[in-house]
């Protein structure tokens, strides 16, 4: 019989005052993806992608909606369009689209807040690391930023995210090139450089692990969403956990700073 890989369990959440001593002299970067590692829209995304394809090219989305498992939003567009015959889209049709989804979003807002959820623990880790002034927070993610913010804010998620200095599905079509979109934005702000060993990338998909490593940076993948952890290990993810309910992201966050 096969061993199970070993998954790890740190201990439950604490908020220590000066979590990583003189392990970093700068701001810790981190970045979140949205779908599935903060946040579930439980049916309501996929209903508003479909209202804003009608609204965008004129037809119903008679063949359904191309599988998202890490896709940026233009990547994620085309391949639906394909399954539904439109092989030649004009150049306005994304912008479009991202009008007509942003729209969607906050008027089924009421919907998606009754519908959806926040994923266990990701409030409690979004709100303890804010209170650690050596650390920042924003979205990699492959939402445009309009669906991002509205998603965002729907949860009262936003509010321990800095929003200006993340990297959206609608700055470039590769998800690895996200990366230095929120890197150039937050040394812009801030003022200070952020090197690869400051940044650290949260997400639920292979496609994330791929994007951080690509961009030289590291990666905890979280198995909130459609991959399990070994499949999240396979794609070689620096650090792995099922949830982050059961996850102290100090003691994670400590390990990868030592072992930079």
């Amino acid at each position: 019989m096969d061993e199970k890989p070993i998954v790890e369990r740190p201990p439950k959440l604490s908020t220590p005052s000066s979590p990583f001593g003189d392990m970093m002299s700068n701001h810790l970067f981190v970045l979140w993806d949205v779908d599935h590692t903060l946040l579930e829209t439980r049916g309501v995304g996929r209903k508003v992608f479909a209202e804003a394809f009608e609204i965008a090219t004129g037809q119903p989305m008679f063949a359904g909606m191309a599988t998202a498992l890490g896709h940026t939003e233009p990547v994620l567009l085309e391949e639906t369009l394909h399954l539904n015959g439109i092989l030649c889209p004009d150049d306005g049709l994304f912008e479009r689209f991202v009008r007509a989804q942003v729209a969607a979003y906050r008027k089924h807002a009421e919907e998606l807040c009754a519908r959806g959820r926040v994923l266990p623990g990701a409030e409690r880790t979004l709100e303890a690391l804010s209170h650690q002034p050596n650390i920042i927070q924003s979205v990699l993610t492959g939402n445009t930023r309009g669906a991002a913010e509205v998603k965002l804010a729907a949860f009262g998620l936003d509010r321990w995210l800095d929003l200006d200095i993340g990297a959206y599905g609608d700055d470039d079509v590769n998800r690895s090139a996200l990366v230095g979109f929120a890197r150039q934005r937050s040394e812009a702000k801030l003022g200070e450089a952020f090197p690869d060993s400051d940044i650290i990338l949260i997400g639920d998909t292979p496609r994330d692990v791929e994007a951080g490593h690509l961009a030289g940076v590291r990666v905890i993948g979280v198995a909130s969403g459609a991959s399990p952890v070994q499949e999240l290990q396979s794609a070689g993810a620096d650090y792995t956990i099922e949830s982050l309910d059961e996850a102290d992201i100090f003691d994670i966050l400590s390990v990868l700073l030592r072992s930079s």
